[in-house]
């Protein structure tokens, strides 16, 4: 079923009715997440935002929002919001997990661990554990397709035996999968991934200077890439659409899963071996923990 295709009472994007829906949401400030946050707001829902800097996330449509400071790249940070989260509010029907970074140079976060790791997939876990007794509903965590390409090395979080920028994203965004399917596994909620496709956003633009960064944003980004309205729908699909049952991707169905009307697709078989799922969750767990 597409966005078109939902029945009900529909905002500017197609999604339905989010009158009394309460949302958490990362990544709000640009891009996808900002797309996102102006259309449940339009529809009606309640949001609460966490972001580096609340100051910049733009006016929003509705009846306002509560935002909070979330640096992602820090546990400590994490758990100050999810404190502020739970003290303020009660029953939460949606959080998305969407902030994230690409392609940066080696970074330690606060606690030692690769930042693309630390920022797309660890802080997001420690996000979710921290708030799931309260979540009525969804947690959508957004991908890529380019977590086809990944590879889920645990042994080696600080990425001191040898680095690359876009493997290490590879990695942070099949890590997502992962955990989507994991947490689907465990929790009797809707857990579902998503991811846009290829999108053009701001994401791009934190790409160290070079070739790869060239084709990006010189040659992908005009010839290939999508708005980051279309790129949002995919996302909001899996986040409001009826249907969606946990354990699915949502993506769009064109050629290469780069565009397209939203639609189930297949993760990566990487992504779907249990084993990696509950190995990552230990080491996820034992993360947190530590830093506690």
């Amino acid at each position: 079923m597409t966005l078109s295709a939902i029945d009900g009472n529909m905002c500017r994007m197609g999604i339905p009715d989010q009158t009394g829906r309460v949302a958490v949401i990362t990544g709000a400030t640009s891009g996808l997440g900002l797309v996102m946050a102006r259309e449940l707001a339009g529809a009606g829902a309640q949001l609460i935002i966490g972001a580096r800097d609340p100051a910049r996330i733009a006016p929003l449509p509705g009846t306002g929002h509560t935002a909070y400071t979330l640096d992602l790249a820090d546990l400590e940070s994490v758990r100050e919001f999810t404190t502020a989260v739970r003290g303020g509010h009660g029953r939460l029907d949606l959080l998305i997990n969407d902030a994230g970074i690409m392609a940066v140079p080696r970074t330690l976060s606060a606690q030692g661990y690769e930042l693309q790791f630390a920022v797309n997939h660890l802080g997001h876990f420690a996000l979710t554990t921290g708030l799931l007794d309260r979540i009525d509903g969804r947690v959508v965590t957004v991908t890529s397709v380019l977590h086809r390409k990944g590879r889920l090395d645990l042994d080696d979080l600080t990425a001191a035996n040898g680095y690359s920028p876009t493997d290490a994203y590879n990695r942070s965004k099949l890590a997502n999968m992962v955990f989507a399917l994991e947490l689907s596994r465990r929790w009797a909620g809707v857990s579902v991934a998503a991811h846009p496709g290829y999108a053009a956003t701001g994401l791009q633009g934190s790409v160290p200077p070079g070739l790869y960064r060239f084709l990006l944003t010189r040659i992908g980004n005009p010839l290939i890439a999508v708005s980051a309205e279309k790129g949002a729908r995919p996302l909001l699909h899996a986040a409001t659409a009826p249907g969606v049952t946990s354990g699915e991707l949502i993506g769009p169905g064109g050629p290469g899963e780069m565009r397209g009307a939203p639609k189930a697709l297949t993760p990566s078989p990487a992504a779907t071996d249990p084993e990696a799922g509950r190995r990552l969750w230990a080491v996820s767990e034992q993360l947190v923990a530590a830093s506690a």
